[in-house]
């Protein structure tokens, strides 16, 4: 597989509306396969398609616990609840850190690659990083959402707790 490179803030693709996948070829699973090495090698937990600079519909998600791998074709938001605030970052805006409130449960619908229609119900911090790569597909950036941003110092504090 192939490490891509990651778009960087200000990219104007980072802030576009998607486009729908059509498509569940060989091309789409390459990519998606391509998504995850770059992902893993960027130490992140989710890439969306516009971080790549790609105007598709495509995330995924993997925040290393028994989930594994989520992938996230043509995702729509079905519900959320609750609601928590907690510290995000983004491969496209590397170094900068920010508390971000997200509702703290997210029911999702969307087609592995496939084409198949699934639906994923996520709380915490799977919730989070589903939800922040959802609104890479819609042109939203956390930054949007930052209620105060982080020091490193303060970062490296957060983490060794």
């Amino acid at each position: 597989m192939a490490i891509l490179p990651i778009v960087k803030y200000p990219a104007e693709v980072l802030e576009k509306q998607t486009k729908t996948v059509t498509n569940f070829d060989k091309k789409l699973k390459k990519l998606l396969d391509n998504m995850y090495d770059t992902m893993i090698e960027a130490d992140g937990v989710g890439l969306a398609a516009p971080q790549i600079g790609k105007e598709l519909s495509v995330a995924i998600v993997d925040i290393g616990d028994e989930s594994g791998t989520i992938e996230l074709i043509n995702p729509t938001v079905l519900e959320t609840s609750g609601q928590e605030t907690d510290i995000e970052g983004c491969l496209s805006f590397p170094g900068l850190y920010g508390e971000v409130t997200r509702p703290s449960y997210v029911k999702v619908q969307a087609q592995d690659r496939n084409g198949r229609q699934y639906i994923i119900e996520a709380e915490g911090f799977l919730a989070r990083a589903l939800q922040h790569e959802i609104d890479h597909l819609n042109g939203i950036l956390f930054t949007s959402k930052v209620v105060r941003y982080i020091e490193e110092e303060e970062l490296e504090r957060y983490e060794s707790e």
